[in-house]
C-alpha cells in the first residue's frame, strides 16, 4: 500500500483517500476527485498525481479521494457525501481553508459539496457534467472563486455544459474552453496545469 493511502471512516462505509500534507508553510488543502469510475490519478494523464508531488512543496496539502460507489451514472448524493466526509476529515486535522477540484461527474460533485460547506474557499470543475447540479447551488458559491475548464473538442460532455454553469454563476467565476482538448483534457495538459496552479495560488494565498 502507498504510504499516503488510508481510509476515512463514515456511516456509509470506508472512503479510500491518499493524503499528501504540505511540507512547508501550510496554506490549506485541495481535495481532488475524478469521474464516476473513480481512482486517484485524475484526468489529463494523471494530473492529480502530479499535483500531489508538486503542491505540498508550495504549502498546499493534497487529498485525493476515491468514491465508494463506481457506477454510471454516478450516484450524486453518495458522491457528495464522500467528498464532504473528506472535507470533514481535513477539518479534524486543523485545516481551515479547502479548495475542491473535480472532473466530469466529479465536477458536479464539487459544486454540490461547495454549496453545502463553509470551509470551501474555491471550486474548480473540469469537463463537468450538469446532471445533479441545481442553479441555486451554483449561484450560492459566489463570491467564492469558481474555475470552469472544458475541452473544446469534448464529444462526451460538450463544452456548452460548462458554458451553462458559467452563465448562471455569480461573481468570482471564470471559464476557459481549451481548443482541441477532448474530455480528459490531455491534449492541453500543460495549459491546464498552469491554469489550475495559478488559480490555487490565488484561492489559497500565503499568509505572509
Amino acid at each position: 500500500m502507498d504510504s499516503s493511502e488510508r481510509a476515512i471512516s463514515s456511516e456509509r462505509g470506508p472512503i479510500a483517500v491518499r493524503w499528501h500534507p504540505a511540507v512547508a508553510g501550510a496554506r490549506g488543502a485541495v481535495v481532488c476527485v475524478g469521474g464516476f469510475d473513480g481512482g486517484f490519478a485524475g484526468p489529463a494523464e494523471g494530473i492529480y498525481a502530479d499535483f500531489a508531488q508538486e503542491l505540498p512543496k508550495r504549502g498546499i496539502g493534497v487529498l485525493r479521494l476515491d468514491f465508494r460507489i463506481r457506477t454510471s451514472p454516478g450516484p450524486i448524493e453518495d458522491g457528495t457525501f464522500d467528498l464532504l466526509a473528506g472535507v470533514g476529515w481535513l477539518e479534524q486535522l486543523g485545516i481551515e481553508r479547502v479548495a475542491l477540484i473535480g472532473h466530469s461527474y466529479g465536477g458536479a460533485i464539487v459544486i454540490r459539496a461547495a454549496a453545502r460547506s463553509g470551509m470551501i474557499v474555491g471550486t474548480c470543475a473540469l469537463s463537468t457534467q450538469t446532471m445533479g447540479i441545481e442553479p441555486d447551488e451554483v449561484q450560492s458559491l459566489a463570491p467564492r472563486p469558481l474555475l470552469l475548464v472544458h475541452g473544446g473538442a469534448d464529444w462526451r460532455l460538450p463544452p456548452r455544459l460548462s458554458e451553462w454553469v458559467y452563465s448562471i454563476a455569480g461573481e468570482g467565476s471564470e471559464l476557459h474552453i481549451l481548443d482541441g482538448a477532448t474530455h480528459s483534457l490531455r491534449q492541453r495538459r500543460d495549459e491546464l496545469w498552469l491554469l489550475a496552479v495559478d488559480w490555487l495560488d490565488r484561492v489559497l494565498p500565503r499568509d505572509d
